[in-house]
Formats: C-alpha cells, structure tokens, sequence
C-alpha cells in the first residue's frame, strides 16, 4: 500500500466548494417555498375549478313527506313573496293580470343570451335568480342582464339545498353568490331563491330556519304561482299552457335559462309572451311586483280609513307590509304607474351598488375563476398528453427489456474474447469513515485483479486514516490512498484517473460495496473495442426500511427497464456513480469527469456518447449501496440528481443537430430523456391531482377505478423487473404506498428543481449522512 498526501497545515481555510456548499444551502429554503407554493397554486386552481362547477340539475324537490307544524298557517297559504320585518312573516301575492317572470340556475353562455334577446325583443323585464359559480365563471352576461333592466337574485352558490346545511354553510352560499355579483355587475341584492323551492305550501320544518334566518338579514325569499316545468322539456306548447295563470290572476312564473338544454323556453318564450299581454297581462320584476302589491295595499287601507270615519269608528290598523314599503307612503299615489316605470323604481330597493372591501374581493373572486377557467383546461390537454406518453413509456420498456433480456442471456452471446487484464477502481471519498472498511473489504475478495485508489477529498473525519488502517489488516498491497484538498467528486475521480495505472478503470462511491466476481462482469463488454463505458446494476442495500423499501422498487425498475431499454435502442443516459467503467483513454479525450455540473456521471456519459463511443449496461455487475436514510436526506440526493441531469441535457443541447453515430444520443436518446426525466414527472401531478379533483368532484367510484388501474399496470412492470432481476417480490407490497407518498415527494423534488434551474440556481455535491450498515450481501456470488 502507498500512500500520498499533501503536507499538514495547522488550519486549513474553507474551499471554494465547501463556501459554494454553504451558500447553496441558504438559498435551498426560499426554493423549497416556491416549490410548495406553485404546488399549491395548482392544487387551489383546481378546487376553485371544481367547486365553481358543482353540478346543477332540475328544480325539483330532493324530500318529501317533510312536516311543516312550524310554519305559521298565513305563510303556507300566502303569496310567493316572503320576507320578514321586526321577525314577523310578511307575505305578498303578484297583482292580478300582472306575471314576474323568473329564471332559475342561471348564467348559461349558451341558453341565457338567447333569453336575453326574445326578453329585450319584447321589451319585457324579468327576474334571474343566478347560482354564484355561474356568474363567477359568466359575469359579462351578468353585466348584460344588469345594463337590460332585469333584476337579479340569489339561488346559492353551488345550487345546494340548505334545509341540510349549517348556519355557516348558508352563510357561505350567500355571501359568495354577492361577492360574485359584485365583481360581475358591481351590485349586491336583496332577493333570495332556494334551490328546489316551488310553491309556499312546500315550505317545511327543515327549510323554514333558512328562511327565517335569511329574513332577519333583510332578504326578501320568492316563491312561484306558476311552474312551467320548462326543465321536463315536455314541448313548447306545454310550457306555455303550464306558465299561464288561471282566471286572470297575478304570478310568479317560474323558467330556467341554464341546467340542461333550453332550446324549447328560448322558442316558448316569445309566443308565451305574446298571448299574455293579448290576454291582457303586464310583466314585471319580483320587486315591481311588490311594489304594486304594496299601493293595492296603501289604497285598500286608505278606503278602509275613510269608511271607518265617517261611521264614526277608529280607524282600521294597518295591514302587514313587507320590504319595508309603507302603506301610508305609497296609499296616496294613483296607482296608474306601468310596470316599466315600477320595476325601474323597485329595481333601487332590490340592488345595491357593491363598494369597499365586497367590490374589490368580488373582482378578485371574479379574476380567479377568470384564470381557473384557462388553466383548469390546459392541465386538462397536459393530461391527456402525460397520460399517452406514459403509457407509451411503460410499454416500451416492456417490449424493450424484454427483448434486451432475451439477447444478453443466450448462451452463445459474448462481448468477445475474455477481459482479465487488471483493472484499476477509483474509489471517491469524501468524510466516509462509517463506510470505507466495508469498501475496502470488498474490493480484497475480487475475483479480478485490481488495483485501488482511494482519492481522499479533503475528509476531516479520518477517512484516509481508516482506509490505510483496513488496507492493512486486510493484507491488500494494491491499495493507494491519495490526499487532496476539498474540491469535489469530479476532481477526486480526475485525480484517480491521472494516477491509475491501468487502460480500464472502475468509479464506484465510498458508501458502495462490490460482490466479488462485480468488477470481472462489469469490464467483460471491453472485449468490444467499440465499448467506452459500461453501467454496472446498482443495489439498495438497506431496504429494511419503508425509505428503502420505496427506492429499492425504485431501482430495480429504473436500472432493468429503463436502462436495458436505453441499451437496446444505444443511447445510454446515465453511468451511475455506484458502479461503472470506463477506457481511461476515452475518458481523458473528454476532457475528464466535468465541474459545470452537478451530475457528472450524465455529463460524461453523453460526452462520450458524442465522441461516438458505444455505452452499454452489465445488468449481471451488482453493486450495494446505502440509499438515504431519511426524507431530508433523501430529498437532499434526488434534488441533486435531477437538477444535474437537467444541467447535463441543457450542456450538450448542440447533441440535437450532431451528425453521423455519435449524433445517435441527440437524435434518440436526448428526446427520450427530456421526455421521460423531466417532462413527464413534472406533468405527472396532473395525474394525480385530476384523479383528486375527479373522486370529489365526478365520480368517485369510477375515478377510483381508473387509479387503480394506472396502478395496476405500474405493478405488472415493477413486477416484471423484479423477475429479470430475480428480486423477492415481497417488496412490492409497498408499492401502493409508494405511489401515495414516496412518488409525491419526487414530484416536488423535480419541481424543486425546475425552480432551480430557472432562477438560475447554483448546488455543488452534497455529503449524505451514512451509517455503513450496507455490506456484501450473504450468499453473493
């Protein structure tokens, strides 16, 4: 064993690397924040989206049977107009000949323009009780509706009965529906329809606290005389017998302009109109309605006055009012105004001009659904383009490895003649001292002959030390440890390339161990003097653990599919920096393991793919290594991974236009990974978010169905792998959960990443903390 090392200083001060370290860990919180928040950005994108489009359906009633011992008998058996003053029940009836025609489930961007135009034709004003989502995701045709002269009411924010909701519930649906109006039309209003209403006998013990507690905050609750039941679609000459009142009383008319296909009111309504005013029939607005009903009123009770005065009798009280109008205020007027003129005045007592803090959340309320409306259908297009490539993806392999398997197991296959030449292994350490004996340890029970360099890179834990200590007990004479100052794994494995002795040399990592015949199987393909590196087969050694567990399913699909998949079609990504070997002559023509990134396993390997080296993978070379212990630490490592493969890609971006066989990676393999490494984990979340987003939202059942089978074809490839590589299947029992948490968690690290590099990040190489618990596995050949 020899020995080099530089000379001792008494203190040595911080590297460039270990300052740039310590810089890139205090810039990795606020990246990790906006991670999380772009994370959430989408996810609130997408439950604003799916609460906007809860599902509205026909007006009809979801109970029956319901008592109503609680409702006053005056309130059953009164107008369609309920409302409330000093906590007593007002009701009041449309005036004879006279129909406030309503329209319930609306905007409809489709059905409510066309109503818009026949009510404008016609010039007839009317009475729209609008769901909130609507009119968040339509508000220019709220505004239209505004600007027409039409009145607007409230029908609750997601079209929810509120017999069954709480108090906070029913808060929430009315104080959403203003904010939407508010920043649709810049108006509040003080009508109120409950979805699945009808008539005022209809009222129950379950609905009526709703219409009490609204009442009280000064809603006026509207009720119908008249169903057209329009949403039974029965035909227009249906519609208009079903909306006319009978005997020439007063009504209020009730139709739909959204929750299904309108097309038959839009063509009942013109000629329903028509045979109404021939009939003799003025229309009006809800407020317009109690408008007059309130003069009818003031007269009635101003007659009653008079009679009881000159009888000599006190005079009669006053009759019940409701909204606040007063009898006495309005019994001295004629009472010849026409309904244009009272639905313009009422239409000041039913809107109000939304100012302060309700305008501007109503406007920012309608800018975020503004902005789910677009983004909400392009993640919708990404899925389906995710979803095939996906697909695509995992069927690839199979066929590929499959293939690949078949022709590197037939017994007449060989690289060529046998490679038994010695072979020199770079073993990079960097404050190892859990995991170097077990290295070393290995390394003596080679079946080939090797030499070992240890390349020290400026550890401060005694690393060096402990290496030199089991070189000896070990007996191993082919062993040289090299002391440098701290700069990094590419320059340690540079400093290990210059120093071997040999044309072939091995990298592996100082927390990896070999099993004996490891380094004979992995340099055999050098028999093949077209083969300038070789990908040995890493193994998780400390699998034990749920962490490990997850990455060691995650390893075996990822080194026997997707590299048998990359061998195959030669456009190899990755030698990972586990286990690999490389010509020490193709190496140097490279210009050695580069700095300019952080994944110079990639980097190298394109490199060579680019000076047109052949790169293979060795699935029969396995090496054991210690995956990250914990989550941090985890994240830690694929942050570093990920972010230094797109490092790599974007380096050798000109691979793209490279001509001839050394152009293969850029025309092959640079798509495959830009698509399958990047593109498509970072869209992945879509996967899972929609199927969120469609459990609560559409089906459950069948959305749950559909993960399960993405599932399902997730194990039948993990499955697979483990066959070709003879793992115990046991493992896959974890492979549920890891899609539910440990897959999650790699979402984020890529964004993480993608953060990173558009910010223009820098992250030099992170020491993982080991525990050296990883040796040669019992019964390794």
């Amino acid at each position: 064993m020899t020995t080099t090392t530089p000379p001792r200083r008494r203190r040595r001060a911080p590297s460039k690397i270990e300052r740039a370290r310590g810089k890139a860990a205090a810039l990795q919180k606020p990246r990790v924040i906006l991670a999380l928040l772009l994370l959430l950005a989408l996810t609130s994108v997408m439950l604003l989206d799916g609460y906007l489009r809860a599902e509205v359906g026909g007006d009809q009633r979801v109970r029956s049977g319901a008592s109503s011992s609680d409702v006053p008998d005056d309130v059953l058996e009164g107008g369609p107009i309920l409302s409330f003053r000093g906590g007593q029940a007002v009701t009041q009836s449309v005036p004879d000949k006279t129909i406030a025609l309503t329209f319930d489930d609306g905007p409809n961007p489709t059905w409510t323009p066309e109503i818009l135009k026949v009510l404008e034709k016609y010039d007839v004003p009317a009475t729209f009780f609008l769901v909130g989502s609507m009119v968040s995701r339509y508000p220019d045709i709220v505004d239209d509706m505004v600007d027409q002269g039409h009145e607007i009411g409230i029908h609750t924010f997601t079209h929810v009965d509120l017999s069954y909701q709480s108090d906070a519930r029913i808060t929430r649906e009315i104080e959403q529906t203003q904010l939407a109006l508010a920043g649709a039309a810049g108006i509040t209003t003080t009508l109120f329809r409950a979805p699945y209403s009808s008539e005022m006998d209809a009222i129950d013990n379950y609905s009526w606290p709703v219409y009490q507690k609204l009442g009280e905050e000064g809603y006026t609750s509207v009720f119908i005389d008249t169903d057209s039941d329009d949403w039974k679609k029965p035909g227009v000459s249906k519609i208009i017998k079903w909306a006319t009142p009978e005997d020439g009383e007063g009504a209020s008319v009730l139709m739909h302009d959204a929750g299904g296909d309108r097309s038959q009111t839009v063509k009942a309504l013109g000629t329903y109109i028509e045979k109404m005013r021939a009939k003799g029939y003025t229309f009006t607005t809800i407020s317009g309605a109690m408008e007059e009903s309130s003069e009818q009123q003031g007269q009635q009770q101003g007659q009653q006055a008079a009679g009881g005065a000159s009888a000599g009798q006190q005079p009669a009280a006053p009759a019940q009012q409701s909204g606040g109008q007063s009898g006495g205020q309005s019994g001295g007027q004629s009472g010849e105004q026409s309904s244009g003129q009272n639905s313009t005045s009422a239409l000041q007592a039913a809107h109000r001009t939304a100012t302060g803090t309700t305008l501007y959340e109503g406007k920012a309320l309608v800018a975020a659904v503004w902005v789910a409306e677009r983004v909400v259908p392009a993640l919708s297009a990404g899925l389906v383009v995710v979803g095939v490539a996906v697909i695509g993806r995992f069927g690839m392999m199979l066929v590929l490895a499959r293939r690949h398997y078949r022709k590197r197991n037939k017994r007449r296959f060989s690289w060529g003649p046998p490679v038994t030449r010695p072979v020199t292994v770079i073993v990079p350490a960097y404050n190892e001292k859990e995991c170097i004996a077990n290295t070393l340890e290995s390394l003596a029970k080679s079946t080939h002959s090797i030499e070992i360099i240890v390349v020290d890179d400026g550890s401060s834990d005694g690393t060096s030390e402990i290496a030199r200590a089991a070189a000896d007990s070990l007996g191993l004479t082919n062993v040289r440890v090299i002391r440098q100052e701290n700069a990094g794994k590419p320059a340690a494995l540079n400093n290990g390339v210059r120093n071997a002795s040999h044309d072939i040399v091995v990298m592996m990592d100082g927390d990896t161990v070999f099993e004996p015949d490891t380094v004979r199987q992995l340099v055999q393909p050098f028999a093949d003097p077209g083969v300038g590196a070789v990908a040995g087969n890493a193994k998780v050694g400390n699998r034990n653990t749920m962490i490990g567990a997850w990455q060691h399913i995650e390893y075996v699909m990822g080194f026997n599919l997707d590299r048998r998949m990359y061998d195959l079609l030669r456009c190899m990504p990755t030698i990972p920096g586990a286990i690999g070997a490389f010509r020490r002559d193709a190496v140097l023509q490279v210009g050695g393991m580069s700095e300019d990134t952080l994944a110079e396993d990639t980097d190298i390997t394109i490199a060579m793919h680019r000076e047109g080296w052949r790169v293979v993978y060795q699935e029969h070379a396995r090496a054991w290594t210690e995956a990250p212990g914990s989550l941090k630490q985890l994240w830690s490592q694929r942050y570093r991974w990920s972010y230094g493969t797109m490092q790599a890609l974007w380096k050798h971006r000109k691979s793209l236009t490279d001509k001839g066989p050394s152009g293969r990676f850029g025309r092959v393999g640079m798509p495959l990974v830009v698509i399958f490494q990047i593109v498509t984990p970072v869209c992945a979340p879509l996967i899972d978010v929609f199927t969120a987003y469609a459990m609560i939202f559409v089906d459950f059942k069948a959305s749950l169905l559909a993960w399960l089978a993405v599932l399902g074809v997730q194990l039948v490839c993990a499955g697979y792998a483990f066959k070709l590589d003879k793992e115990k299947y046991r493992y896959l029992l974890m492979l549920p959960l890891q899609q539910l948490a440990y897959r999650q968690m790699m979402y984020l690290v890529l964004i993480h990443s993608c953060v990173t590099a558009l910010t223009g990040g820098r992250l030099r190489w992170q020491k993982l903390k080991r525990t050296g618990e990883v040796g040669t596995p019992a019964g390794a050949s």
